[in-house]
């Protein structure tokens, strides 16, 4: 009998430690023997944009779904308590360049939990995809890319945007059904989208766009554009270039989405949202993307820069910070890094613009975060959607919380699911949904990335969960879990 009380002690004793010890922490890892879910978040304020949800709820999840969302008390093999936190689907990025292990991490901080390759996308979808089978921590997808399409037909010499005859040259009929054949197979192997940078290849032909908008079209694929211009200065303004494409896109049945359109439209951003809108209320499928930051950013020896820049952006050498030492140009430094190739931030976008766009439930979040190629790399890649929480939702009072989220979650859902309905069961928290989840501090959520000191991680984003396995858990990265699967398009065709 002694003996058998001293044993209970002990036990009391080692449940006492453990209560004090996980105190300061919201994960517990704990198998219940009646357990009916491999995971339940607990008393979590759940915001789903779908149905509107706005409630403290406890979320059931198993075998990587959402299978119960209760107001009643639910068990699981683990719990997270959510006291005081945003339960919300995980963020989608639509415009994302860095698709490597790194950059994903950094994505995690952020909430983000499917990161796309849309814009520039590439010429070999099946090896992309194949390349990060079983390898990810969150989930990826890409587009077919007309660019690096181009690039290959073309033989440019470039790795990434092209400087050479891609950028340079009109493509012959030859090369122009070539550029056809590759863009459509990437579309059978499953491609989200077609990507274009007419910016990137302004010896494009109006006509070799249409013909690219016709093979999306032909596939139920939205087309995603960095429009031909940029800025103010007639006659080769962002206003023109979204003239073209709302044209093409008219014409041929793509599906339209304008790329960052801050950026290409600079202080006329509010002229470039409202034809969009009005495009929209016409019947067409038009969208749009924004990231919260009054600066861009591109390859210095792209064809965005070729002479007239400074006309067309209204700014000079000084408002280019070059990214592999993040000293801001003059004239002799721009000849001399323009010839050597690498990235450059842009400080060319009005504040009240980035505002706006950030602000307009119309306009989606989207990072065009980038590769890391430098110590000074734009921070929008690793802290654009805790900006949009924690600066324009909790302290600017730009946007409510719900319209944030929708924006960042259920419109790019909406966005893809045409084409590849994998994008049905994301963006929204309901039973059935795929548990993408991202738990965050609505008080303390805030991008940490600057551009003085871009590689910091997001604040107050304290988990996050893809397919059901939390990559993010108290704040920190877990170690040796890649949950991150493929989302693709069925492969085939349409």
């Amino acid at each position: 009998m002694l003996k058998a009380l001293v044993q209970n002690l002990k036990i009391w004793v080692v449940l006492a430690y453990l209560a004090v010890v996980g105190a300061s922490f919201r994960f517990v890892a704990v198998a219940h023997a009646d357990a009916d879910y491999d995971i339940v978040i607990l008393n979590g304020r759940v915001m789903d944009p779908e149905s509107g949800l706005d409630a403290v709820r406890n979320v059931g999840i198993r075998d990587g779904k959402i299978v119960a969302l209760s107001s009643e008390s639910i068990a699981g093999k683990r719990t997270i308590d959510a006291k005081g936190l945003v339960v919300a689907p995980g963020f989608i990025d639509l415009h994302e360049h860095g698709q490597e292990p790194r950059n994903y991490q950094y994505q995690a901080h952020d909430g983000v939990t499917t990161s796309l390759e849309l814009e520039v996308g590439t010429d070999d979808v099946a090896g992309w995809y194949a390349a990060r089978e079983g390898k990810a921590l969150i989930n990826y997808g890409v587009s077919s890319g007309h660019i690096p399409v181009r690039m290959k037909v073309m033989k440019d010499p470039a790795s990434f945007l092209p400087t050479g005859d891609a950028a340079s040259k009109a493509a012959s009929s030859e090369e122009l059904k070539e550029i056809e054949r590759l863009l459509g197979a990437g579309l059978q192997q499953g491609a989200l989208a077609v990507g274009m940078g007419i910016n990137y290849t302004p010896a494009a032909t109006h006509q070799e766009i249409v013909e690219m908008f016709r093979i999306a079209a032909k596939y139920g694929a939205p087309v995603h554009v960095h429009l031909r211009y940029q800025g103010s200065k007639e006659p080769e303004t962002g206003l023109a270039a979204l003239e073209e494409v709302i044209a093409v896109a008219a014409a041929t049945g793509a599906p339209l989405h304008v790329v960052h359109v801050t950026s290409m439209g600079l202080k006329d951003t509010p002229d470039l949202i409202a034809m969009i809108a009005g495009a929209q209320k016409r019947g067409l499928d038009v969208t749009t993307e924004c990231y919260p930051y009054i600066a861009a950013s591109t390859a210095l020896d792209s064809a965005v820069f070729n002479p007239g820049w400074q006309e067309k952006m209204r700014i000079s050498y000084h408002e280019l910070q070059w990214v592999k030492t993040g000293e801001r140009l003059t004239e002799e430094t721009f000849t001399k890094y323009r010839k050597e190739g690498g990235l450059v931030v842009i400080f060319a976008i009005p504040e009240e613009d980035a505002r706006l766009a950030v602000a307009d439930p119309m306009v989606m979040i989207a990072s065009d975060g980038p590769r890391f190629t430098g110590p000074k790399v734009h921070p929008r890649g690793n802290g654009t959607f805790s900006r949009v929480l924690g600066h324009y939702v909790r302290e600017e009072h730009a946007l409510d919380l719900m319209t944030a989220l929708r924006k960042m979650t259920l419109m790019p859902a909406q966005r893809l699911e045409k084409r590849a309905p994998v994008f049905r069961d994301k963006g929204r928290i309901r039973p059935g949904a795929d548990a993408d989840i991202t738990v965050f501090d609505p008080q303390r959520v805030i991008d940490k990335a600057t551009f003085e000191e871009p590689m910091q991680y997001s604040a107050g984003i304290e988990f996050v969960l893809v397919n059901g396995v939390p990559v993010v858990s108290d704040g920190k990265l877990v170690d040796g879990v890649l949950p991150g699967r493929a989302v693709r398009a069925p492969e085939g065709g349409r």
